[in-house]
């Protein structure tokens, strides 16, 4: 016996894949995930391709990032600065984000990948140039970063979409998970090859070698094939003729009225505000709990890192649709591991804690863009994605100064310890508006029926009707209640009426 959600109407329609449940697909979903299943996505020769080209700019990028902060500091002199290079990066995506979606749905994606990966790539190639030949300044550090943040702006809906058109629609969770964990590689080996870089060939020499890692990107999206890309036509024939102002419209109202992207979106507002900035709490960890210093901060985020990769790893096994639930019970997980971390005495104990917390963000992460991906329509992917992104970067930015500010004062203990109180609270009264909105219902269905019957839930109406025995039987009448459908049947008497020829039972649907 398993369980799945209703909506009470035939044929029964999947509340997260907005389409009709086949039979056969559900069966095949409660089978035991395999190692297979990790890499299921890989089959695919386009998604292939992508992911080796976000492989290899995604390294780029962490090495164009440590060593233009460092050229910052070396030029300034002040972390102000550096903060400020950050913030320009993200200023974009918190003021356009949203026109970035649009763009994404309105514009064939594979060609706005390659714009977007190609101005990347320019801003680390004048970035080098300038810095081979001693005429940089901190002015153009400060363009450079806002236009890679311009660009990843568009790049980020773009590529999240994109996802869905090169897999099939089974694989769309696999395939979130893969790009994810492309990204924590990315993550592990550029900072430490930037490091290096930095300390031996210098920063132009960084900047370069990032602008040679989007030739990998682009001729990966140059190679594919469109015959092999299942979703491209749907996704084009659902955005033909939108306006930038009406799709800007339906992107919002879509994602304030469905509820599965409505909470999922919430709930990653949330999150990023307290949980996803954990590198501000480490810092203060590594410097006034641990006294480890900047060492051990690296090594703190290396362990949160291989936590991430390991999360995006069991991810890619699941096969089954991400739901609501499964998403309040990976964010409740994720509060307990930052509680139990907030509380550990030593550097032995806060180490594994801190791998499972990384592990819980992926997942949580994970689950709440591949249910968004699923949940939205062919033609607002780009749209939704793009709120996405806004809610999650701009609840970071209200949240990295916030902790930073309970660290300073407060200590890097109870930091921690109330990023994961009041998303904790956050969840259960989601979780408990969604039990009373009946999004948790279950219905018990024979999956292995042959006869198997999608339930229906028909609005009946209780009657009392009374059964009368034949004149000839000297019994008294007794009236007995009856269920009936839609209308209300009443007998009469039958020494009121002719007797006719007794008809067999007529059962209602």
């Amino acid at each position: 016996m398993t369980t799945r959600a209703t909506s009470g109407s035939v044929p029964s329609t999947d509340f997260h894949l907005h389409r009709t449940t086949d039979r056969t697909e559900f069966r095949d979903t409660q089978r035991r995930p395999g190692f297979k299943d990790t890499f299921s996505a890989l089959q695919v020769r386009n998604f292939r391709l992508l992911v080796s080209g976000l492989l290899v700019s995604s390294t780029g990028g962490w090495i164009q990032r440590i060593a233009q902060d460092w050229l910052v500091l070396t030029l300034t002199g002040s972390a102000t600065a550096v903060g400020i290079t950050t913030a320009l990066q993200f200023l974009p995506t918190l003021a356009l984000g949203l026109f970035g979606g649009v763009i994404a749905d309105r514009f064939p994606k594979r060609k706005i990948l390659l714009v977007t990966q190609s101005t990347m790539g320019t801003c680390a190639g004048v970035l080098a140039l300038t810095a081979f030949t001693g005429q940089v300044q901190v002015w153009h550090v400060y363009t450079m970063a806002f236009f890679l943040g311009l660009a990843t702006a568009v790049d980020n809906p773009t590529r999240q979409s994109f996802v869905t058109e090169l897999v099939p629609r089974d694989t769309v969770r696999n395939a979130i998970s893969m790009v994810s964990s492309t990204f924590q590689l990315g993550s592990l080996i550029g900072p430490a090859l930037g490091g290096l870089l930095l300390g031996t060939i210098g920063a132009g020499w960084s900047f370069a070698l990032n602008g040679l890692t989007f030739f990998a990107s682009i001729s990966a999206l140059l190679r594919m094939r469109e015959s092999e890309m299942p979703g491209l036509h749907a996704a084009r024939k659902a955005s033909a003729g939108m306006r930038i102002r009406d799709g800007l419209r339906d992107g919002l109202r879509y994602a304030f009225h469905e509820p599965a992207v409505r909470w999922a979106i919430a709930l990653v507002g949330i999150y990023g505000m307290f949980t996803i900035s954990l590198p501000v709490t480490l810092t203060a960890f590594a410097d006034r709990v641990f006294h480890t210093g900047a060492s051990g901060y690296g090594v703190l985020n290396s362990v949160v890192a291989l936590g991430a990769l390991a999360g995006a790893l069991l991810s890619a096994r699941r096969i089954r649709p991400s739901r609501l639930r499964n998403l309040i019970g990976i964010a409740c997980l994720l509060t307990v591991t930052e509680v139990l971390a907030a509380i550990q005495p030593s550097l032995w104990t806060f180490v594994p804690v801190l791998a499972s917390m990384g592990m819980a963000t992926l997942m949580f992460l994970t689950a709440a863009q591949s249910m968004v991906q699923l949940t939205t329509p062919d033609g607002l992917r780009g749209r939704v994605s793009g709120i996405y992104n806004l809610v999650f970067i701009g609840g970071g930015a209200i949240g990295g100064p916030t902790v930073g500010f309970l660290a300073q004062h407060f200590g890097a203990r109870s930091a921690l310890l109330i990023a994961g109180l009041v998303p904790a609270i956050a969840t259960v009264a989601i979780g408990l508006r969604l039990r009373r909105d009946g999004q948790f219902r279950l219905v018990l269905v024979r999956t292995r029926s042959p006869w198997h019957q999608v339930p229906v839930r028909l609005n009946l109406e209780q009657t009392e009707i009374q059964l009368s025995t034949p004149r000839t039987t000297p019994v008294a009448r007794t009236s007995r209640p009856f269920v009936l459908g839609r209308r209300q049947h009443a007998r009469m008497d039958s020494h009121l009426r002719p007797m006719r020829a007794r008809r067999r039972p007529q059962h209602h649907q």
